[in-house]
């Protein structure tokens, strides 16, 4: 009988100290500020907010050097560019991840996305810039060093290219991947709270200084060439996900008073003509979303459906050009009750 009563004490004085310890848990995280940071990496503008007792710009600076040093094709000492100048070189293992993951979306998206396609853009691209298109031979002579089975990883890391002209271009999921690597190192501080993003691509968990979701915009797609409007399409609420954006919201071309985007499809090698002005994806992380936006812009929307029925666990959410210059919308069933 004693015994009975000083287990049910100590049983009581434990679940005593459980809640306290939990109240003063939750009222330090209550209490504790949001940090704010910003910055320039990969050609664009990083902002990274978090809820932590000191700020972290140093850490969240190393992190993305990290990515920097494996992925730009800007910096002339990263693996990327060392792999593109057919130098000695062993992968890292962010890049070797990188090149899987892209691999594994160009399979699943039938060639819609893929890192050998920078030769064809450029080209492309100058000649929307200038009004003088590349020419047929142009076009034919860059396929034969596009097309992402034509490079391989080995275990070991090294890059094998059927032709050493090909380029290879992480810019399509190099961003997703970086907010990926920041998060994974704000969770390693045990921060809960976070929102990292780089250039727009986004990674969100738990909630906001206003103790709520993260409301994150999708901007609508406007004939604005000064940049200028930034008008909301959508507010999507999110949290313990990541979200990216693809489109060429500020440049079209018309074709039999259609309006397109300027994306090149690297299966055929000019631009694609289907109605999708943007892409929005929501995945579980923010590479996989980046890769999955850009290939559904290849796509059109009847086949980023079909890839989506076949993956519940990603979301997607199209602008499409309609009649007269309006905007149409589609989005997953999932996502519709996310949308403010």
């Amino acid at each position: 009988m004693i015994k009975n009563k000083r287990k049910a004490v100590f049983q009581t004085a434990f679940l005593l100290l459980l809640i306290v310890g939990t109240i003063y848990i939750l009222r330090q995280q209550q209490e504790m500020p949001y940090q704010k940071n910003t910055g320039f990496v990969f050609g664009t503008v990083y902002t990274i907010t978090y809820q932590y007792d000191s700020d972290l710009q140093k850490e969240i600076e190393a992190e993305l050097s990290k990515v920097d040093n494996s992925l730009s094709p800007f910096n002339k000492n990263s693996v990327i560019s060392k792999i593109n100048r057919n130098e000695d070189v062993q992968a890292d293992k962010m890049f070797a991840a990188v090149f899987r993951l892209a691999e594994k979306i160009s399979d699943d998206t039938d060639g819609a996305f893929d890192i050998t396609i920078a030769p064809l853009v450029n080209a492309w691209g100058f000649g929307f810039k200038n009004g003088i298109n590349p020419t047929t031979q142009t076009i034919d002579s860059l396929r034969q060093i596009i097309g992402y089975k034509k490079v391989s990883i080995t275990a070991t890391g090294k890059i094998g290219k059927e032709d050493e002209r090909i380029m290879l271009d992480c810019s399509a999921i190099a961003k997703g991947y970086g907010c990926d690597v920041v998060a994974a190192m704000l969770r390693s501080h045990g921060i809960n709270n976070y929102m990292v993003e780089i250039g727009g691509e986004i990674v969100a968990a738990g909630n906001s200084e206003k103790k709520t979701p993260w409301r994150i915009g999708i901007t609508k797609p406007a004939e604005d060439s000064l940049g200028t409007n930034y008008e909301m399409q959508a507010i999507i609420n999110i949290t313990d996900k990541a979200m990216a954006t693809s489109g060429n919201y500020r440049n079209f071309y018309y074709k039999d008073g259609k309006r397109y985007a300027h994306t090149i499809d690297p299966r055929t090698g000019y631009p694609v003509q289907h109605n999708i002005l943007s892409a929005t994806v929501v995945a579980r992380d923010c590479a996989t979303a980046d890769a999955y936006a850009t290939a559904f812009m290849v796509m059109g929307l009847d086949k980023a459906k079909d890839v989506l029925n076949k993956h519940p666990e990603i979301m997607g959410y199209f602008i499409c050009a309609g009649k007269d210059s309006t905007n149409t919308v589609w989005c997953s069933p999932k996502l519709k009750n996310k949308i403010q």
